[in-house]
């Protein structure tokens, strides 16, 4: 007797951890069902893939989504329906909010309000700070906790945990991979005066030195502890450099942003739309982290999503804010990477997908194999676009990549087997849940 799904995916060329076949997907109760040819099945629902490419559903690891009323303008209807229009199933949010993420009230509030409201599924950093790190080694393991965020720099009040010494009791306090921003804040401090003028000097101010040697601080306390550590955004030659000699114990991070814009023409060209922590840097580094994807030494891309209104970000530098939208842009400007042949479709997919799960313990998700979550990301990757502003969906309505030619954009964003984008178009309610996790 033919079998009976929900929804079924035909005749798309479907990425498998077995590799690129052409393939239909059945889904039932939210989760794979079966792959392969079901010519005999019927669903309640169809979605013709044909000439397109179905990955699994990509996981942005790195975004910023503030609540209205408090000081930025995103919020998580707004982030993550762009999220939902750029092809990304799942997002993992920072903690530097008002108020900041650092107790579970503040994660169960952040819950809440996802509930409801949330196109795609996601889960919440929670900030280490001086006055928590005895707690964090069991409110890591709290549901929609995506684990322990630290910023070295780079941030205020509580989150910053500038000194070796508190470093060092986060390390020593849990046991998942702990997410950090590695910038020295003594010598950024040291270095502000040389935040002058224009942008073009926001990389002199925030040196490859400042990054390195963060990193370098961070990596020996790491060793001590015996704790595995994620360096978000990498930026330069000499941090991967360093960081290649210690994969046992570090991940690594690095951007859409960083690949792709280049100093100092970016700052010249976007001002202080171009502004992000840590810096676009010169051609140089630029390549450096190109080789450091096709070497390995790069685990997952993030986009750091942070859209600041034109408001703030027409202020004049430095009192303008650092950061940048990038969730909605991420998987079309990569794919593009793609067409250009400077990555692969399965290193993209390791990248965004199976990389991911692997270094945070995401449940389910991750692959397109039987048993796992119906995420999908489905593209078209001979499709020529533009990146424009007025496609942007998140509430800043801009983007660094207003008036790129791409090749390659996603068809359709499917999240547990809903289709909640298709063709540009958001359908449906919002269908979000908390990311799940191992242990």
């Amino acid at each position: 007797m033919p079998r009976t799904f929900d929804l079924i995916l035909r005749r798309g060329a479907a990425v498998t951890p077995g590799g690129i076949a052409a393939a239909d997907i059945g889904v039932t109760g939210g989760r794979i069902a079966a792959i392969g040819d079901l010519g005999a099945a019927s669903a309640a629902e169809e979605f013709d893939a044909h000439g397109l490419t179905v990955l699994p559903g990509i996981i942005d690891t790195q975004v910023h989504m503030r609540e209205p009323g408090l000081e930025h303008k995103e919020d998580l209807a707004a982030g993550t329906r762009a999220a939902a229009l750029g092809g990304v199933t799942a997002v993992f949010e920072m903690p530097n909010t008002k108020p900041a993420t650092t107790t579970p009230e503040a994660l169960a509030d952040k819950l809440r309000r996802a509930e409801g409201r949330a196109w795609v599924d996601h889960a919440f950093f929670l900030g280490a700070a001086a006055d928590n790190v005895d707690h964090l080694a069991e409110w890591e393991r709290l549901p929609g906790c995506a684990g322990i965020k630290v910023f070295m720099g780079s941030s205020t009040g509580s989150l910053l945990v500038a000194d070796d010494a508190t470093l060092a009791r986060v390390l020593a306090a849990g046991n998942r991979r702990v997410a950090v921003h590695c910038e020295d804040d003594d010598r950024l401090t040291e270095r502000k005066p040389l935040a002058h003028g224009h942008p073009r000097t926001h990389p002199e101010w925030r040196d490859v030195e400042t990054a390195l040697k963060a990193t370098r601080r961070l990596v020996g306390l790491a060793e001590t502890a015996g704790r595995r550590v994620h360096v978000l955004h990498v930026t330069s030659a000499e941090e991967m450099e360093f960081l290649a000699a210690h994969k046992d114990l570090a991940s690594v991070e690095t951007s859409p942003q960083h690949l792709t814009l280049v100093a100092p023409e970016c700052y010249e060209r976007l001002g202080t739309y171009a502004q992000m922590n840590p810096p676009i840097r010169e051609a140089r580094h630029r390549q450096a982290l190109w080789r450091a994807v096709a070497e390995g030494i790069v685990d997952v891309l993030g986009s750091d999503h942070a859209p600041h209104t034109r408001a703030e970000k027409d202020q004049p530098y430095p009192q303008s804010p650092s950061g940048m939208p990038g969730v909605q842009t991420l998987v079309p400007v990569m794919l593009d990477h793609i067409a250009a042949g400077r990555l692969t479709l399965e290193r993209f997919v390791d990248l965004m997908c199976a990389g991911p799960a692997r270094l945070f313990g995401i449940a389910g998700k991750g692959r397109v194999a039987v048993g796992y979550d119906a995420d999908f990301t489905v593209v078209d990757l001979k499709a020529e676009r533009e990146i424009t502003n007025r496609w942007i969906a998140s509430r800043c309505g801009w983007t660094p990549f207003d008036g790129m030619r791409v090749t390659g954009w996603p068809a359709a964003t499917i999240v547990r087997g809903r289709i909640v984008m298709r063709d540009d178009e958001v359908r449906g309610d919002p269908v979000g849940r908390p990311v799940r996790f191992l242990g």
